[in-house]
């Protein structure tokens, strides 16, 4: 097989594609391939924009079926995020791996001095989570908040949604 050479890129060899018709069979699940991470503001309209593009994805990558639960579950966790750490920007990922989809996001919660306040302000996040808890419960999924692994600083908090 004789490979083509691209005109702007002449060291680096075009590859083949796979045959576009629609009978082609890929050897690897598309699904897998879905990757999304998107900053936004911290604010109410942002939950609309998030779960719009997150529907849009899971549209593109033929997971239609986690639509109803992932648009619940992006609100609440953009929602809570959102009212406890306003004007600040939130940090969402998505990702359709190994049959399971996992969605996280992140806030820039400032840390609390007092051990007893990190606490109260956990339980206060978790309760303010129950319907999320719930639909991730009834589907089959784990869910939760943690303080965030550096790089990334604030709280962490994430839901997981088998196939």
């Amino acid at each position: 097989m004789q490979q083509t050479v691209s005109p702007l890129h002449p060291l680096c060899p075009i590859a083949a594609h796979p045959d576009p018709s629609p009978t082609a069979r890929t050897t690897y699940d598309e699904a897998d391939n879905l990757a999304v991470s998107l900053t936004v503001p911290g604010e109410p309209r942002s939950a609309g924009i998030v779960r719009r593009a997150l529907t849009g994805a899971l549209h593109a990558h033929h997971l239609d079926r986690y639509a109803p639960v992932l648009a619940l579950v992006v609100t609440e966790l953009i929602a809570v995020a959102g009212r406890l750490t306003s004007d600040a920007d939130l940090y969402v990922s998505l990702r359709h791996h190994h049959s399971t989809l996992r969605l996280i996001v992140w806030d820039q919660h400032p840390p609390h001095a007092d051990p007893d306040a990190t606490s109260l302000c956990f339980v206060r996040r978790r309760r303010a989570l129950w319907l999320l808890a719930e639909a991730v419960e009834d589907w089959g999924g784990d869910w939760g908040v943690d303080e965030a692994v550096p790089p990334h600083r604030g709280i962490k908090s994430w839901a997981t949604l088998p196939r």
